[in-house]
């Protein structure tokens, strides 16, 4: 949204709309990127929607929660972690169409939404000079930022697959070299002074092979290398322990609104 004053288009600036990456952040994301592999999985096998039916379903249901995020003038977490879940389904999605339906390897995948991730950070910097999370306050950084999102999960999703699958290291060690991916980003960050942009940016997208990994160890039967719950069973606890948290940070933020007045 823009105006027009003294001659010169001013964007119209709007309240961050995205949270703080505390603790409480980094565990609902994980959670969310947990929940976007099995649910994938549920629904395109449980369901038998296939993967083209739920694609569609899954990207209507993106498109509705999207358009309720940008209205919103606020950052308000039901709506912000609602579409962070379906991005995760989505981008689940989108990785595994190319793959099981287009026959598009897993490196392929994984070079593509590198470089789709990377065009759209190179696009975002030259527009807004800026990467931080601190200002997604107009409608276009919020549009970068999406953007950014859906490349993460997409990549997230193919470099996962690639490891713990093609390339035969399972599940949990998969995970395991994510965590430790992770580890070694925050102690840069807090020991060696990493930029915090960057180290988020780093951080974000290796959550998502490790919540996918950590999905797909819980869900897979024994035989592949799970520990068998099942996709219905693992999206249940996760979805329930995605809705208290974000129910809790909800009522914390209605709280902090009514100390503030």
């Amino acid at each position: 949204m823009s105006s027009w004053i003294d001659g010169k288009t001013v964007v119209a600036s709007m309240a961050n709309k995205v949270p703080e990456a505390t603790i409480y952040f980094w565990v609902i994301k994980i959670l969310c990127t947990t929940i976007g592999e099995t649910a994938a999985d549920f629904l395109n096998t449980n369901l038998h929607l296939g993967l083209t039916g739920t694609t569609l379903v899954m990207s209507v249901l993106l498109i509705a929660a999207l358009v309720a995020q940008f209205v919103a003038p606020t950052y308000v977490p039901i709506r912000y972690w609602l579409v962070v879940v379906l991005v995760s389904v989505v981008g689940t999605l989108i990785t595994d169409n190319l793959t099981d339906n287009f026959g598009v390897s897993l490196v392929t995948t994984t070079v593509i939404f590198s470089g789709c991730l990377a065009l759209t950070f190179i696009a975002w910097f030259a527009v807004e000079r800026t990467l931080s999370i601190h200002s997604i306050d107009t409608v276009r950084r919020e549009i970068f930022y999406w953007a950014a999102i859906l490349f993460t999960f997409a990549l997230g999703t193919a470099a996962g697959d690639l490891i713990s699958e093609r390339l035969s290291w399972g599940y949990w060690k998969a995970g395991l070299l994510f965590a430790a991916v992770i580890a070694i980003v925050t102690f840069a960050h807090k020991g060696l002074h990493l930029n915090a942009v960057l180290a988020f940016w780093a951080a974000y997208i290796v959550t998502r092979p490790l919540g996918a990994s950590i999905g797909d160890y819980l869900s897979q039967a024994k035989a592949n290398g799970g520990l068998g719950l099942g996709t219905v069973g693992t999206s249940a606890l996760f979805l329930v322990t995605i809705v208290a948290a974000v129910s809790f940070l909800s009522w914390s933020n209605q709280r902090d609104a009514r100390i503030g007045n």
